[in-house]
């Protein structure tokens, strides 16, 4: 809960130093403005809520007395809307009023009765009258004081025509008379300077105590639904600097603060909601502490707010900057804003934390695909190129002496060529994210399979068929999984041949099998936990399928993963 605006605006630490300095500020004109809009406001009010009782009352046989006291209720809420806005001269801001209930009529009325801000604002429409009218009666007194006394020299001119009769005796003016009434003239003026701002502050109290709305829930709601959406956007972290310009529009529309910004560790904005001068900018003197406040007064008679923007001990150190509120002279927010906007704060430091988190991941994930491509280009292209090297240089030293052996190095150079390319076509397409989703699953296992026989010569047999109903995800495992297999097949196995298939199962799942006719090995010999097998497991796990291998020795080996399908992904097309 915040402490709201209108409840510490009646303390104004930048008072001007001198009644002559008081004389000639804004505030004390708007002061006077509103001391004279008190009084026709005050009988307004008191006339149409004591007419509407009273008529109400006395119109309750007639069956129409029920409607007009239901208008002279709904008459003291709009009454009171009246005067807030009035008491904007004076510097007081009020919350905005919560929605009105739904549920009509009766809803409205139990609601309106059961407010204590009903009664509070009765009882100021109430008081005002009388009050306005002793201000009035205090400050025509005062003016008609000024203009006797500055008007003096104008008797001593013509005392004639401005006779002053005191019981039988006309008084003749004196230069001395005269003299004293000026400086009771011009004593007045100061004097009315002081006394309109001392109605003033009267005045600013008497608002926030009868016509401030309940602080309590309206602060607990904004700064509720401030947080809330805080965090939805930290979580959702997509544009870092939007999400700590939103960070500080939430700050600023929850708090009575005219202005929030947020700065780097070198001072420099980072992001910003109101107006804020380019002479406030800037790191202060003295930074707080975590979790504490620092708050003091601007040159300009405007109250900062410091509050630090911590990140965790893992992130690097707990500088991430600082979050500054600024507040309108008269303004000072109370400890629970502030914890309202450290808690902000928190939310910048973690938006922070996540931006670094996120980044790290993504230039961790980009080492680990370089060393992946390196091993690719090392285990594929590279031995290529340099079987395509040696056989050129075999076909230029044969060449006028063995043309059949001459031939036969070049044809296993295009072969080799032909089988490099298939590789890095294989591997600009697994390395391209949106691959899958553009060419589909089927077209990168035929274009797998065809490296597969020019590098290595195997004869490959594929029963692809249609694209599967599976779901990106889905899709990149078995890729990555058949890929896996076929790895091992030309690593491990010594076959000559290998059957790779997909089969859908309608309404049930995808089968996908790739088997070969090679050495094959004993499983229960196999170390638990290779590695190859191991990944194919957990991607499979990862998508909710299962992978088995089956094997044994002198009879080939078959791994068939089960996936899922999804519904949602159309048959014949890529997901």
């Amino acid at each position: 809960m915040m402490v709201p605006m209108e409840s510490v605006a009646q303390a104004d630490p930048a008072r001007p130093e001198s009644l002559l300095a008081e004389l000639r500020t804004p505030r004390t004109w708007r002061t006077a403005l509103y001391l004279l809009l008190a009084l026709p406001a005050g009988a307004l009010s008191f006339g149409l809520l004591v007419g509407g009782v009273v008529g109400g009352v006395l119109t309750v046989p007639l069956l129409i007395g029920a409607g007009v006291l239901l208008g002279s209720l709904w008459l003291v809420g709009v009454l009171g809307d009246l005067h807030r806005l009035l008491a904007g001269l004076l510097g007081v801001r009020f919350a905005r009023p919560l929605p009105p209930p739904s549920g009509g009529l009766f809803a409205w009325l139990r609601a309106t009765l059961a407010d204590p801000v009903t009664y509070r604002t009765l009882l100021f429409q109430l008081i005002q009258l009388p009050l306005a009218a002793l201000c009035w009666v205090v400050l025509g007194a005062l003016v008609t004081v000024i203009v006797l006394g500055v008007g003096s020299p104008l008797w001593l001119i013509d005392p004639a025509a401005w006779p002053v009769v005191w019981g039988d005796r006309t008084v003749t003016p004196s230069l001395s008379a005269v003299v004293g009434l000026e400086l009771l003239g011009v004593g007045g003026l100061l004097v009315t300077a002081g006394v309109i701002d001392l109605f003033g502050r009267m005045w600013t109290r008497l608002s926030v105590a009868l016509l401030s709305r309940d602080p309590g829930a309206e602060a607990a709601r904004r700064e509720v639904v401030a947080l809330r959406r805080a965090a939805g956007r930290v979580a959702l972290g997509d544009d870092l600097h939007a999400t700590l310009l939103d960070l500080t529009v939430q700050a600023r529309t929850a708090s009575t603060a005219d202005a929030v910004i947020l700065l780097g560790a070198d001072g420099t904005l980072v992001a910003g909601s109101g107006r804020w001068p380019d002479a406030l900018l800037g790191l202060p003197d003295r930074l707080p502490g975590p979790g504490a406040a620092d708050v003091r007064r601007a040159p300009d008679g405007t109250l900062l707010a410091t509050l630090p923007v911590t990140l965790p001990v893992m992130a690097g150190g707990p500088e991430g900057g600082v979050l500054r509120a600024r507040y309108a002279p008269g303004v000072r927010p109370g400890s629970e804003e502030l914890a309202f906007l450290l808690s902000i704060a928190d939310h910048v430091g973690t938006a922070l934390h996540a931006a670094q988190l996120i980044e790290r991941a993504g230039a961790r994930a980009g080492e680990l695909e370089r060393a992946r491509l390196a091993r690719e280009l090392h285990d594929s292209v590279a031995q290529a190129l340099y079987g395509i090297t040696l056989g050129a240089k075999t076909a230029r030293a044969t060449l006028e002496s063995d043309p059949a052996r001459t031939r036969q190095s070049l044809e296993y150079t295009i072969r080799l060529a032909e089988g490099g390319v298939s590789e890095m076509k294989a591997l600009l397409f697994s390395l391209r994210p949106d691959a899958l989703e553009e060419g589909g699953l089927v077209a990168a296992l035929q274009q797998h399979a065809h490296a597969l026989e020019t590098r290595h010569g195997l004869t490959v047999h594929s029963d692809l068929r249609a694209e599967p109903p599976l779901a990106p995800d889905a899709q990149a495992v078995a890729y990555r999984v058949a890929q896996e297999a076929m790895h091992n097949v030309v690593k491990h196995a010594r076959a000559t041949q290998v059957w790779l298939e997909l089969r859908v199962v309608p309404g049930s799942e995808v089968v996908l099998t790739v088997r070969d006719d090679g050495r094959g090995f004993d499983p229960q010999a196999l170390l638990p936990g290779t590695l190859g097998q191991r990944s194919m497991r957990e991607r499979a796990a990862g998508a909710g399928g299962t992978l088995s291998v089956h094997s044994g020795a002198g009879e080939g080996t078959t791994v068939t993963l089960h996936l899922p399908t999804d519904h949602r992904a159309a048959p014949g097309r890529g997901a």
